[in-house]
Formats: C-alpha cells, structure tokens, sequence
C-alpha cells in the first residue's frame, strides 16, 4: 500500500464513523396554556388644561390596585373584585400585572371601559398598553414606540 492509498482509506474511514453527540437533551416540555396573563397599564389624563403634567404622575402600588378594582367592580360587579391581580412592577406612570389567564378577557375590558377616576379637577384614567401570555413578549413591546419617533 502506498502512502497516497493510505491517506486516502485513512480519510474515508474518519468520514464514515459517526459524530459523538456533545449535548444531551435530558427533558422536553411544551407549555400550550399557561396559568397566567400579563398586562402592562399606564396611567393618564385627558386633562390638557391643568398645570399638572402627565409625565410628572408617579403610580404606587395602592393606586394600581385602588384602580384595578374600581375598573373590575364597575365592569363586573362584585365578581370581578374577587380577579386575582399580581402587581409585579410599578415605574413612574406604567405598571405590570399578572392575572390568570382566564380573566384576561374581562379585565383587559374592565380596564377599557373605565373612565377613570377625578382629583383635583383631573381625570385620571389607565390605558392598556399591551397583554401577553408571556412576559418577555410584553416587556419586549415596551421600546416599540421610540423605534419609530426617534
């Protein structure tokens, strides 16, 4: 056998054996419904006239929850106090919530529906900014907006 003949049956054999696998998948698991819902609300004011800015509003956590429930109790009634609401992050004039999934529907409409609550001779009311069954899709939506304004 000659060296060009070696080299050759050399290079067909490492072609032929099979590649080790370096990764093991140890579980697959696929979520089609997932428990809960994600809303992202802002808060504003249709009130152009006052000195009050609607930039300089800063939401707490009890006010998200104060109008919330006034939203669902106007919308619902006395059921839709009993929707369960997690309050997972509130900064400046938005907030995130988690609801179950089952009540994103009535809630996303309580939200719309409502006009809002009066202080001071301001309105102030929510707007519902996006929803997901997935967070990471909602947070991602949040930048959308300074893409295309600049």
């Amino acid at each position: 056998m000659t060296q060009a003949q070696a080299n050759t049956s050399m290079a067909a054999s490492t072609l032929s054996a099979p590649k080790a696998k370096k990764a093991h998948e140890l579980v697959t698991c696929t979520i089609k419904a997932p428990p809960f819902s994600y809303a992202h609300l802002e808060v504003f004011s249709n009130n152009t006239t006052s000195t009050t800015n609607t930039d300089e509003i800063d939401l707490d956590a009890l006010q998200v929850r104060s109008y919330c429930t006034a939203a669902l109790k106007q919308f619902l009634g006395a059921t839709g106090t009993a929707v369960p609401l997690d309050i997972l992050k509130v900064d400046g004039r938005s907030c995130w919530l988690r609801v179950p999934r089952d009540d994103l529907g009535a809630f996303s409409a309580a939200i719309t529906a409502w006009q809002g609550t009066s202080q001071d001779g301001v309105r102030y009311s929510l707007r519902l900014r996006g929803c997901s069954d997935w967070l990471g899709a909602l947070v991602g939506q949040q930048g959308e907006e300074r893409l295309w304004t600049g």
